[in-house]
C-alpha cells in the first residue's frame, strides 16, 4: 500500500486581540492553511474579568472565524466549553498538530509579555518549524519609542508625538509646521462643566449573546460585573467598528474637545469615541482612524482643538505606551515606589460607597466595562493613590473590569500614569486632586454625602485631607519636582496646627476605607 504523502498543513493561531480581516494572511484563501481560534481558561483567568469583556472577546473571535470560514478559508474554532478544549493554548496546539499532522504553526506577535514569553518558548521546542509574524496593526515597532528616547535624559510623551506627526505627517504642513502654528490645544480641551451637556450621541450596535453567556458560565469561569449579555455594546467586527468610527466622527467629534475632561452623572459617553475595543483588537487600524479625523477638519467639520486632542490620544498616547511597556518588561507590573500596599476596597466590586464620584464611575465600570479616561484617571486612579491602595491590586482590577484593557496599553496608564507607582518613569507627575478639580469637572458633588469644601470631620470629603497629606508624606520625593512647585507652596504657607489635623483626617480616612 502506498504511503501517504506528509501533510503540508500549517496551524496559524489566532488571538482574541488579532481580529482583523485585513492582515495579509488571509489575502489568498489557501488549502495548506488552517486558522485556528480557541475560548480558553488560560486567558479568562489569569484575572478576574468582567462578564462582558469575556462575552464580547469571544463574540468578536466568533464573528470573525465565520468571515473567513465565508470566505472560504479553513478554520478550527475551539469554544470554551467544547470537550476537546484542554484550556491552554500549548496544549490545543500539540492536540491539533497531532490532529491535522500539520507540518508548520504560525502566530501573530502577541502584545501582552507573558503570551509573547510562552509562544516564542513553545515554538522554539517544536520539532516542526514555528514562526512570528508581526500584527501589522501598529504605528511603530516595539522598541521604537526606545530608539527615540536612547539618548535623552528623560522619556516625554510630548516629544514622542512631535516625532510622530512629522513621521506620519499628521496635521502638519509640508514644511512640517504643525496645523494652527501649535502642537498641543490641550488647554483648549480642558473647559470645566458648564450645566448639563448636550445630548450625546449613540449609534453602537446592539447584541444579545444569552447562548454564548450561557456555555461561559457552564464552563466554570469567574468572572466580575453586571453580566447582562444584552448590554454588549461593542462592535463585534469590522464593517460594525466602520459603521462605529464613522458616527464618533460625525456626531461626536466637534464635541469631543470641549468635553474630553467633563464627567456627568447624566451622561456617561459624553463625546468619547468608544473606539478603544475596535483598536485594541485591531478591527481598526489606527492609520485609519487617524485620518478619518484629520479630513473632518480639513473640511470643516471639526474643529482643530478636538481633533488634535483625539489623534494625540492615538498617534501620541497609545504608541507611547506601548513602547513603555516593552521598554520595562518584565517587571513593570510590580512597581512600587510609594511602597502603598492596601487591599482595594469592597465597594470595588460593588460600587457600593457613600462618595458620589466613586460610586457613579465604579458603578458604570461594573454595569458597562467601561469608563472614560478621566473617570479612570481623576476619579478612581486619583482616590487609589491618595488613599495608598496596592497599585498591582488596582492594574489587576483595570484589567479585568474595562472591555478595552489589554495589559500593553492599561499596566502603564495604571503603574506609571493613574498611580505614579513607577517613580515618573511614564509621567512627570502624579495626577491627583482634591475635590476642587472634580467639582469643576463634573457634577458629581452635588447632592453627596460628603461635603467638597470641608477638610476636616466626618463629613468632610476624603479628598481633600487625603490631597495634602499625600503631599506631606512624599515632600522628600516630590516637592523638588517643578510640576509641583505650587502645591508645595501652598502646603508650606498652612500653619503646622493645620498640616497635623490634615494628617490626622487622612489617617481616620485610610483606617475607614471600607464604611466610606
Amino acid at each position: 500500500m502506498p504511503s501517504m504523502p506528509p501533510s503540508t498543513t500549517t496551524l496559524r493561531l489566532i488571538l482574541g486581540d488579532q481580529l482583523n480581516p485585513l492582515h495579509s494572511w488571509f489575502a489568498e484563501v489557501r488549502a495548506d492553511v488552517l486558522y485556528v481560534f480557541m475560548e480558553v481558561r488560560q486567558e479568562t483567568d489569569y484575572v478576574l474579568h468582567h462578564a462582558q469583556k469575556i462575552i464580547a472577546i469571544f463574540a468578536g473571535m466568533r464573528a470573525m472565524a465565520h468571515q473567513l470560514g465565508q470566505a472560504g478559508h479553513r478554520v478550527h474554532y475551539l469554544r470554551i466549553d467544547d470537550a476537546a478544549n484542554l484550556q491552554s493554548i500549548p496544549a490545543n496546539i500539540d492536540a491539533l498538530l497531532a490532529r491535522y499532522g500539520a507540518s508548520g504553526f504560525e502566530y501573530q506577535e502577541p502584545d501582552e509579555y507573558r503570551l509573547d514569553a510562552q509562544l516564542a518558548d513553545y515554538a522554539a521546542q517544536l520539532t516542526v518549524p514555528g514562526a512570528m509574524v508581526g500584527s501589522e496593526h501598529f504605528l511603530t515597532a516595539r522598541d521604537e519609542a526606545g530608539r527615540i528616547f536612547a539618548n535623552r535624559a528623560q522619556w516625554l510623551m510630548e516629544y514622542f508625538y512631535r516625532q510622530m506627526r512629522l513621521v506620519h505627517g499628521v496635521l502638519v504642513d509640508a514644511g512640517g509646521k504643525p496645523a494652527g502654528g501649535q502642537w498641543n490645544f490641550d488647554h483648549d480641551n480642558r473647559k470645566p462643566r458648564r450645566g448639563a451637556p448636550p445630548e450625546p450621541f449613540d449609534t453602537r450596535a446592539q447584541h444579545d449573546h444569552a447562548a454564548l453567556w450561557a456555555s461561559i458560565e457552564a464552563a466554570g469561569v469567574a468572572s466580575f460585573g453586571r453580566p447582562d449579555s444584552s448590554r454588549i455594546a461593542w462592535p463585534l467586527d469590522r464593517a460594525e467598528a466602520l459603521t462605529h468610527l464613522d458616527a464618533f466622527v460625525q456626531h461626536g467629534l466637534p464635541h469631543f474637545g470641549d468635553y474630553q475632561d467633563a464627567m456627568h452623572t447624566g451622561a456617561t459617553r459624553l463625546f468619547h469615541s468608544m473606539l478603544s475595543f475596535a483598536l485594541n483588537t485591531k478591527m481598526l487600524h489606527p492609520r485609519e482612524v487617524i485620518a478619518e479625523a484629520e479630513d473632518a477638519w480639513r473640511a470643516g467639520h471639526a474643529p482643530l482643538h478636538a481633533v488634535e486632542g483625539f489623534i494625540r490620544q492615538i498617534l501620541g498616547w497609545r504608541e507611547y505606551v506601548r513602547g513603555v511597556y516593552w521598554a520595562n518588561m518584565p517587571g513593570y507590573e510590580r512597581h512600587n515606589v510609594f511602597g502603598h500596599d492596601t487591599p482595594l476596597p469592597s465597594w470595588f466590586w460593588d460600587g457600593k460607597t457613600n462618595m458620589r464620584c466613586l460610586r457613579h464611575a465604579i458603578g458604570q465600570s461594573l454595569d458597562d466595562a467601561h469608563a472614560h479616561h478621566i473617570q479612570r484617571l481623576m476619579i478612581i486612579g486619583n482616590f487609589s493613590l491618595l488613599a495608598g491602595l496596592d497599585p498591582h491590586a488596582l492594574h489587576e482590577w483595570y484589567l479585568g473590569v474595562y472591555v478595552d484593557a489589554v495589559e500593553w496599553v492599561e499596566m502603564p496608564n495604571t503603574i506609571g500614569m493613574s498611580q505614579f507607582a513607577d517613580g515618573g518613569l511614564l509621567a512627570t507627575k502624579p495626577y491627583v486632586s482634591s475635590a476642587a478639580y472634580i467639582d469643576r469637572m463634573s457634577d458629581y458633588c452635588k447632592g453627596c454625602h460628603y461635603d467638597k469644601k470641608a477638610r476636616l470631620g466626618e463629613t468632610a470629603c476624603p479628598f481633600n485631607a487625603l490631597y495634602w497629606d499625600f503631599f506631606e508624606r512624599n515632600a522628600n520625593r516630590l516637592s523638588g519636582n517643578q510640576r509641583l512647585g505650587m502645591v508645595y507652596r501652598n502646603l508650606f504657607k498652612m500653619d503646622e496646627t493645620a498640616r497635623a489635623a490634615c494628617g490626622e483626617q487622612a489617617a481616620s480616612v485610610r483606617a475607614r476605607l471600607e464604611q466610606l
